[in-house]
């Protein structure tokens, strides 16, 4: 048997808790991440709402050789907290990537390529996987988060929007 068949993900889903935070969980996501193997697990917080909501389930690939870019949501140990973080990049500046919550009014510090521990590869709700802001549109909700715009356009357009998705749910 090749070893990639026998890989197993790891996952910590309700239920089924592990109660880690801070630098315990960047440490096993981080051992786990450099095996090759996807991590899942419930995300805790509001700084990447709407796109990922407190309580989705979130799964982070790892990055072994691959360069995130533009757009892309990465998981990473915040540089002075060393805590984990899951925020969107916002551009690329001095070799250092710039990110920032979807729901946060001030980019983040300048993450180091060695703090990233991989990238948010799924997003799950309620059972149901969640697409938007993965796709291609995540160039252009990088663009408008990084100059504060995302929210101004996009308010107006959910409020538009949301009347005829509960239509087409009932």
């Amino acid at each position: 048997m090749k070893p990639e068949q026998n890989k197993a993900a790891f996952s910590v889903l309700k239920g089924s808790d592990l109660p880690l935070s801070g630098r315990g969980l960047v440490d096993l996501l981080r051992a786990v991440l450099q095996k090759g193997v996807p991590v899942r697990f419930q995300a805790k917080g509001f700084s990447m709402s709407p796109f990922i909501k407190n309580n989705d389930v979130v799964t982070i690939s790892p990055g072994q050789g691959t360069r995130p870019g533009l757009g892309d949501i990465i998981a990473f140990a915040h540089p002075e907290t060393q805590g984990l973080c899951i925020h969107r990049i916002v551009c690329n500046k001095d070799g250092f990537f710039v990110t920032k919550g979807d729901n946060r009014s001030q980019t983040d510090e300048s993450v180091p390529i060695e703090n990233i521990l991989g990238s948010v590869a799924r997003v799950e709700r309620d059972g149901k996987q969640i697409f938007l802001g993965l796709g291609s549109e995540r160039f252009l909700i990088a663009f408008l988060g990084r100059r504060g715009l995302l929210f101004p356009i996009l308010l107006p357009l959910w409020r538009l929007v949301r009347p005829f998705m509960r239509r087409s749910t009932r």
